[in-house]
């Protein structure tokens, strides 16, 4: 199919992987459990327009310079990392209630915003270009890799399964803390929390082994 081999057996990985807890699956939660239902979804979308730009990268080459370019990963890497870190810090600081954004008026700019971290979320982690780069072309036939149809629909695949299981996050985490928003301790402990993760995801980029 396309150059396309063992379609299957990469649906399952995709799902296996997409199921990994990452820097997405913290984001998208945490926005859920903040704002609600609209504002996770509208992560999803951010997070999701993130790995289509990833996944146009992978088709159509460009993500091998970046495999091959030290200078060029690391740049990225750091401002991958310097964004998750400000983003925790900022929670952390914050002495709001994590719940205070959600209200009757949250509109457009606030929803934009949650889109715009997402999609930053997800695009400046050089680790996602990496790996569509490495994983996709293990599932096409060695005639093929230079087409970029076999790329994009396995990576709309794995877009595809994300998404599904991103939404199940979003609606889930939504719901099951709709009863803790008035609780404004719980909010403020959720927020450190929260901020904390984050600083930590970033961190944890910085020190991973390339």
């Amino acid at each position: 199919m396309n150059g396309i081999e063992n379609y299957i057996e990469f649906i399952i990985y995709a799902i296996v992987m997409n199921l990994t807890p990452g820097a997405d699956t913290i984001y998208i939660i945490t926005k859920s459990v903040a704002q609600g239902k609209k504002a996770g979804i509208y992560s999803v979308l951010g997070i999701g327009t993130g790995a289509l730009v990833h996944i146009a990268l992978a088709a159509f080459g460009l993500s091998v310079i970046l495999m091959k370019s030290i200078l060029l990963f690391t740049i990225i890497k750091w401002a991958g990392a310097a964004y998750l870190i400000y983003l925790g810090i900022k929670m952390f600081i914050d002495k709001s209630d994590l719940f205070d954004n959600e209200d009757s008026s949250f509109g457009k700019i606030n929803l934009l915003k949650i889109y715009r971290q997402g999609f930053f979320t997800n695009l400046l982690n050089p680790k996602v270009a990496i790996f569509f780069i490495s994983l996709l072309p293990q599932f096409i036939a060695t005639e093929y890799v230079n087409n970029a149809t076999p790329f994009l629909i396995l990576g709309g695949t794995f877009l595809l399964t994300g998404t599904i299981w991103c939404l199940f996050l979003a609606y889930s985490a939504s719901y099951m803390t709709k009863k803790l928003r008035n609780n404004s301790n719980i909010g403020k402990i959720m927020q450190k929390i929260s901020g904390f993760v984050f600083v930590s995801l970033g961190v944890q980029l910085l020190l991973k082994d390339e």
